[in-house]
Parts: structure tokens; C-alpha cells; sequence
């Protein structure tokens, strides 16, 4: 074996490494250079071997990870994370470069999933489901690291312990002897700055190997079963690769695992380890990663800190600093800030400089970042937050190639994204459908078939400008976990389209309240699952016939109601769905007043939001079901109408419930504005008690009914003459609802009632403010800026002239 020169000794090759450091995927290319093995063992599931291939597909673009899942339990998961900076990723393509077998030597998934299923309490690496084996990438032992707490946020392989109670950072014990007081900057000054093949490839990994066989026999091996099982079984693999290829064996694992190796041990006391280990049947596949998820230091990521800054110096031939000052000139220009090269040139003076004066042999993250926030962001941090965000973590999303092994649902899914022309991306963006448009009806009904699989990738979001049912806003974010979600909704079928109808129907069965029926329902319109629709109907018909809290009524008409409006803009047939919300709205109409009676002020609240919600879903039915002939829902609105005058003047009914009724009725016309200052004056009135006045005005002017004041000043001077009566005693009980009130009034509103407070409400009656002398208001009407927006008016309304004066009048 050519490594049998300088540091290289005799035996395999261990190569300890640190997960996801570049200085250790330099030095490892460089000792595969020299040492030329012909087979390389590498730290990770053997049931993987066969996917070691597609790492040369030309489609293959890391960050990637094996993703390995039990198959009858997709949600027992775990990654094993791979960056183009990751040792083991070096390793991999090396070996395939060189047309030398490589192996992956960790415990098997098989074990390693079954493992923690009866270990809760496990919370090591990056999982996903209720319950968490552990990351075999991540070396940590969970009883040495609470959840939360990373060991080490740099170098999860070698934050191993000695004992259940004691914590030990291996890089954190290192630096503190060399006499630093940040691991990271110590590590990145002994090897991320250090040149690769300038005198023995092999010292780096024999020094490494010499620190953690101390730390090892200082702290011990901490006890963990887990990693002395693991190491057992690695070293089996290794024994097994030697009787292959004798010593021309390269092995690259955690440095922490190297003294393990190394160390001799029987076969027969390695295999009792591994003899009665749990075992589920496992799949393993790639799936995209982020460079997002290898920044975390818990729940999915792999711990490090700064993936791109990593990144770059792995990538960058030479003058790290000048490229990596370029590259934030660059995304300050994209973002419109005014960066010159003059400043690039000064950032890099300043992060060099710093370095020497901090006894640095070359600028690291802390001296760049500095020198950025002094030059480029004169001393603000934040537009240095988005430099943190776009390159220090960074937003890139790998990719496998199509022949990866995939479950079949994923592969229906990626069908649909290839089809409607969706891919997905790591960077959070927006994306504005038009459901007039095929491909954009399709990209809606896939995402909405996925988030009833419970696939998150996009969250629907208000439309800006339009409130039209063709249109919706999606905010899109692809996170390598859905991969997992993927593989778990592929148990309810083998198409999106198939799974979505499966598991709405099960959904329906199994939902709790009648609201989550009603809201199952829109999401099978919005889906379009025109076969899941029939159950889902026929559950809420029963529920909604034996629910008889009108709480639960109110609560689940508006959502039925809503998804009425998407029989125009998407096709479906919605008929069914109108009967039975009429059926809902009449026993809402009969069982609303007596529910309105004796609430306390909480329980008002939240009845006056159902009555504006019902308000809003009557007339949204009213017009679906139309007062044409057999539709039979034309009167609602009528109906409705009766059911809030018998709340608007009956006593037992809450005030805020009663002024809000009274607001209602205004709004649509059926109760005129005499009547309306009528009903406020016998509140006002000094007999009512003051906090029972203030919830009613709560509930007529509140939500933006600070305008029926503006433009009716014989309301405001009710409100105002009441006001300056209240009680002093009294006046601290009511202040928090009037605040409440009037602070969510627009600014205009708020100037306009002072300045008609002050002029003295009530002064002049009528429809408005027309006082001449006050602010914004003039004497009568000018004619002549009213007819300046009649050319809007009739391009918006599509009328002549004729027929736009015929409406005006």
C-alpha cells in the first residue's frame, strides 16, 4: 500500500474525521491520494452500499442524505446527512473516481430504527415521528446531551462522553488546553486554515488519533451501550475488509471512534455485543437536504453552524477572504444596497488586519463578519442578519437523480411537480395562482391534496390586491422532513390523488366535532376530491342532524358556506353542500336567541363573533341558493333578518351581542338611521349601568364602525354626551373596553372624530360633516371633482354613459 511511508503505520487506515468539517474533507482526499487503498469503509448504514453508486450521477447534487424508515412504521426515520464539504462525501467519490469499492461499516438502520422504539427518551440526530432512534451521524448519546443542549455545534462526531452525568466536548477540552476560549476558532486555525499536502498527508489524522485516545482514557467511554455496540460491529467490518484486501483498508469515521477501532478486541467479545439486537425491516433512499437543516444544532440538523461559510472554503481554489467579500458585495447589489469595490477591497484590508492583531494565521467567520459590518453595513446589524441567512447558512436544496429509490407516492409526486411545471426550492417564495388557468387550477389542487396528507410544503396565504375566488397566494418552502411525510402518506395510497381521497375519508369517520367536518369538506372542494366528497357529506349530514350547541353550528356553517363559492371557479358540483348548510343555518336561526341569553363578558365575545361570521355565511348562501324559483333559500337573508331584530331589543341578550345586531340591521338597510339613534339613546340612557352601555357601543361601532360616528354626528353626540356623564367611579370599568374600541379605528378616522369632538358633536345634523372651517370638509358638494372619477366608475362597472348616469341616480 503506497501510505506505508512517513506517518502512515501498519494495519487499516483510520482516518478520524470531524462530520461536515472541510479541513477534514481536504485531508481526507489528500491521505486517499497518497495512501491509494483498494477498499474504503466509511462511517454509515451498510444497507446503503447499494445507493453508493447514484453518487455519481451526474443529477446528484449534495447536500443530500440517506433517508432510512421502517416500512411498516415511515414515521421511525432517520438522515444521515451528506454536504459536498462532508468527509464522508469525499470519500464516497473518491472511491468511485478510482474505481474502488466502498462500504459503509455503522450499525445497520435495521437495528438502529428498531432500537429506540421503546426509548423515548432518545432525542439524539435527525429524526422525525413521536418517537426518535437516534441519527447514527450524530455521535452524541442522548443521556449525555439533554434535549436541546448540542454538545459541541460544530463537530457532532466528536461530542461523545465519558459517564450518563458528565458532558465532555472533546474540541471544547482541546482548545482550552491550546489556550483558547472558543472551540470553533480553534479549530478552524489548526486545521480549516491549515495547507493540505505540504508535508505528510497522514499527520493530521495520527495527531487527531493521539488527542481522543487521551480523552478517551481520561474521560472514559462513557458507558453508552449504543456506542459500544456500534464500534463493535465496525470493527467486525473492518477485520472482515482485511481478510479481503489485507491492509490496504481506508476507514473514515468520527475521530472519537478511531482509539475504538484501533484498540484490540476478540470476535467473539464484539459479536456477544451485537447478539440480541432488535431488528425492523428498514428502506433507505437519498432525499434532497438543506444546508438550513445542517445549520441546526438539534431536532434535524447535524449541528454546525455555518454550512455555506463552510461550504466556501471547500469550494474556493485560493484568496478565500477576496471571494467570500465578492460574494456579499454581490448579494448586497442583488438587495439594491450600494456596495462598491472599494468597499470589498477595505472589508478584506480590515478582516486581515483583525486576524493579525487576534494572533490568527488567516481571517475566519469572526474577522470577515466583523470587517462586513464595519465597511458594508456601517456598524448595523441588520443587513449582516441577511448576510447570516443567504450565505453563512445558506438556502441550497440538493438533488437526487430520478432513479433514486423511491416510494411510489414520490414518485407520482415528483410526476406532478415535473407536470405543472412547480419545483421545489429550500428558499421561502410566493407563488400567485389564477385558477381561471389549467396549470395553475392543477398547482392548487396539488397543494392542497398535499396539505390534507399533511405535506406542508406551502401554506396558503391573502391574496394581495384581490379578493376574488380565482385567485390564491401560496407561500412555498421545500424541508428535506417531507420526504418523511411522503413516505408516511404513502400508506393511504399510491397516487396524490388516490392517498388525498383515502385519507379524507378516514379523516371524516374519525373527525370530533362538526367544524372539523365542515372544514374537511372545503379542503375536499379545494383538493377537488370528487370521490372522498360523498362520505364526507354524508358524516356531516349526521353530525350536524345530532349537534345541538349552537356554538358548534355558528362554527361550522361558514366554512360549508365558503366552499360554495368554489363550484363557479372550479367545476364542482356543489348541490348537496347547499342543502345542507341551509338545514345548518335554519337550526342556527332557532337556536341563537336563547343561546344568546345570560353570558358573561367572555362568553359575549365570542357569541358576537359567531354572529358576524353566520352574518357573513347568510349572505354568501343567499346568493348560491338565489331567489329563483325551486332554489328554496331565497328568504335566509329575510329569516336572518328577524332573528337579529329579536336579539337587538331583547334584555337578557348581552350588549355587545344587541349593538352589533343593531349595526348589522344598519348595514343592510332594515333599520334606518332614526331608529338607530333611537335604540342608542335608550342605552345611553342614565339607567343603564355604564359597563352594560360600553359593551354595547363595543358591539355597534366596534370593527370599524368608527365611520357611522364620522358621518353621523347625531350617533356621535349620543356616544359623547354619554361619555362625559359616566360616573368618575365608573369610568375606569368602561375604559378598557372604549380603548379597545376606538384603538382599532384607522388614524384618519380617529383625527376626524377629535376634530368633531372638538368643534362639539351634534352641532349640525346630518348625513355629514359639511361645517365649513373644519379640516378636510367643505361647505356642499363639488360637483366637479365628483365627476372626475365617473370615467373610472364606468370602465370598472363596464357601462356607457347613459347607463352609468341611470345607476348614479
Amino acid at each position: 500500500m503506497a501510505g506505508t511511508e512517513g506517518g502512515r503505520g501498519v494495519g487499516p487506515l483510520l482516518l478520524g474525521v470531524r462530520h461536515h468539517g472541510p479541513g477534514s474533507a481536504r485531508a481526507v482526499r489528500a491521505a486517499l491520494e497518497a495512501a491509494g487503498p483498494r477498499v474504503v469503509l466509511i462511517e454509515g448504514p451498510p444497507e446503503a452500499d447499494v445507493l453508493i453508486p447514484l453518487a455519481a450521477d451526474e443529477d446528484m447534487r449534495p447536500p443530500v442524505a440517506l433517508l432510512g424508515h421502517a416500512v411498516d412504521e415511515p414515521g421511525r426515520s432517520a438522515f444521515w446527512p451528506l454536504a459536498e464539504f462532508s468527509p464522508e462525501w469525499v470519500a464516497i467519490r473518491w472511491a468511485l473516481e478510482h474505481g474502488v469499492p466502498a462500504r459503509f461499516i455503522d450499525l445497520p438502520a435495521t437495528h438502529t430504527l428498531a432500537w429506540g422504539k421503546d426509548d423515548k427518551a432518545d432525542a439524539e440526530g435527525e429524526l422525525t415521528g413521536e418517537e426518535q432512534p437516534p441519527d447514527p451521524t450524530a455521535e452524541t448519546p442522548a443521556a449525555a446531551t439533554p434535549p436541546g443542549e448540542s454538545p459541541s455545534a460544530s463537530d457532532p462526531s466528536a461530542s461523545d462522553c465519558s459517564a450518563p452525568d458528565i458532558r465532555v466536548d472533546p474540541l471544547a477540552v482541546l482548545a482550552e488546553a491550546a489556550g483558547y476560549d472558543d472551540p470553533e476558532r480553534w479549530w478552524e486555525d489548526v486545521v480549516e486554515h491549515r495547507g493540505v499536502g505540504e508535508r505528510d498527508a497522514f499527520a493530521p489524522f495520527t495527531a487527531l488519533e493521539e488527542a481522543m485516545g487521551a480523552l478517551r482514557e481520561t474521560y472514559g467511554v462513557g458507558g453508552h451501550e449504543r456506542d459500544l455496540v456500534r464500534e463493535a460491529y465496525m470493527r467486525l467490518q473492518v477485520r472482515a475488509a482485511q481478510r479481503e484486501f489485507e491492509d490496504d483498508v481506508a476507514v473514515v469515521c468520527g475521530a472519537w471512534h478511531v482509539p475504538a477501532l484501533r484498540q484490540k478486541a476478540s470476535v467473539a467479545a464484539d459479536r456477544a455485543l451485537l447478539k440480541g439486537l432488535p431488528k425492523v425491516k428498514a428502506d433507505l433512499t437519498w432525499v434532497p437536504w438543506t444546508h438550513r437543516r445542517l445549520s441546526r444544532a438539534s431536532g434535524y440538523g447535524a449541528g454546525i453552524d455555518s454550512p455555506g461559510w463552510y461550504g466556501h472554503l471547500f469550494g474556493a481554489p485560493d484568496r478565500p477572504v477576496e471571494r467570500w467579500m465578492t460574494k456579499v458585495a454581490g448579494l448586497f447589489r442583488e438587495e439594491d444596497r450600494i456596495v462598491s469595490p472599494a468597499h470589498v477591497i477595505e472589508a478584506v484590508r480590515l478582516a486581515e488586519t483583525l486576524a493579525v492583531m487576534r494572533g490568527r494565521p488567516l481571517p475566519g467567520l469572526g474577522e470577515t463578519t466583523d470587517a462586513v459590518r464595519a465597511v458594508m453595513c456601517e456598524g448595523s446589524d441588520v443587513p449582516l442578519s441577511l448576510v447570516h441567512d443567504r450565505l453563512v447558512v445558506g438556502d441550497v436544496l440538493g438533488e437526487v437523480p430520478p432513479g433514486a429509490p423511491a416510494v411510489p407516492l414520490q414518485r407520482d409526486l415528483d410526476r406532478s411537480q415535473r407536470r405543472l411545471r412547480i419545483k421545489p426550492e429550500a428558499l421561502e417564495r410566493e407563488l400567485e395562482l389564477d385558477l381561471r388557468k389549467e396549470t395553475d387550477a392543477g398547482r392548487s389542487r396539488l397543494l392542497h391534496r398535499l396539505r390534507l396528507l399533511g405535506i406542508e410544503w406551502g401554506e396558503p396565504t391573502a391574496s394581495r390586491g384581490s379578493t376574488g375566488t380565482f385567485r390564491e397566494t401560496w407561500r412555498l418552502r421545500w424541508e428535506p422532513e417531507l420526504a418523511v411525510r411522503v413516505a408516511e402518506a404513502g400508506v393511504w395510497g399510491t397516487t396524490v390523488l388516490a392517498a388525498a381521497t383515502a385519507k379524507a375519508q378516514a379523516d371524516a369517520v374519525g373527525a370530533q366535532s362538526l367544524a372539523d367536518v365542515t372544514a374537511l369538506a372545503e379542503h375536499c372542494l379545494l383538493a377537488e376530491l370528487p370521490d372522498a366528497l360523498p362520505v364526507v357529506m354524508k358524516v356531516l349530514a349526521d353530525r350536524a342532524a345530532l349537534d345541538t350547541d349552537v356554538g358548534h353550528l355558528a362554527q361550522a356553517l361558514p366554512a360549508l358556506v365558503r366552499s360554495l363559492r368554489y363550484g363557479d371557479v372550479r367545476g364542482t358540483d356543489t348541490g348537496a353542500l347547499t342543502e345542507v348548510a341551509a338545514g345548518l343555518a335554519e337550526r342556527v336561526f332557532v337556536g341563537l336567541p336563547p343561546a344568546c341569553a345570560a353570558l358573561d363578558a367572555d362568553a359575549a365575545e365570542e357569541m358576537r363573533r359567531h354572529v358576524d361570521a353566520v352574518h357573513g355565511a347568510v349572505a354568501l348562501l343567499g346568493d348560491a341558493g338565489g331567489p329563483g324559483p325551486g332554489s328554496g333559500h331565497g328568504d335566509l337573508r329575510d329569516r336572518w333578518r328577524s332573528v337579529l331584530r329579536t336579539l337587538s331589543v331583547r334584555d337578557t341578550v348581552p350588549g355587545v351581542i344587541r349593538g352589533r345586531a343593531v349595526r348589522l340591521l344598519l348595514d343592510e338597510g332594515e333599520l334606518g338611521p332614526d331608529e338607530a339613534a333611537r335604540l342608542m339613546g335608550l342605552v345611553l340612557s342614565p339607567g343603564t349601568p355604564p359597563a352594560d352601555a360600553a359593551a354595547w357601543i363595543e358591539g355597534f361601532v366596534g370593527g370599524g364602525g368608527g365611520l357611522l360616528l364620522v358621518h353621523d354626528e347625531r350617533l356621535l353626540a349620543l356616544v359623547d354626551a354619554w361619555l362625559t356623564g359616566v360616573p368618575a367611579e365608573a369610568f375606569t370599568d368602561v375604559l378598557p373596553l372604549l380603548r379597545r374600541t376606538f384603538s382599532s379605528y384607522e388614524p384618519g378616522v380617529r383625527r376626524t372624530l377629535g376634530e368633531l369632538v372638538r368643534r362639539g358633536p351634534g352641532k349640525q345634523v346630518g348625513t355629514a360633516a359639511t361645517a365649513a372651517g373644519i379640516p378636510g370638509f367643505g361647505g356642499e358638494l363639488d360637483a366637479g371633482r365628483a365627476d372626475a372619477v365617473v370615467p373610472v366608475l364606468r370602465l370598472l362597472l363596464g357601462l356607457d354613459d347613459n347607463e352609468l348616469v341611470g345607476v348614479a341616480g
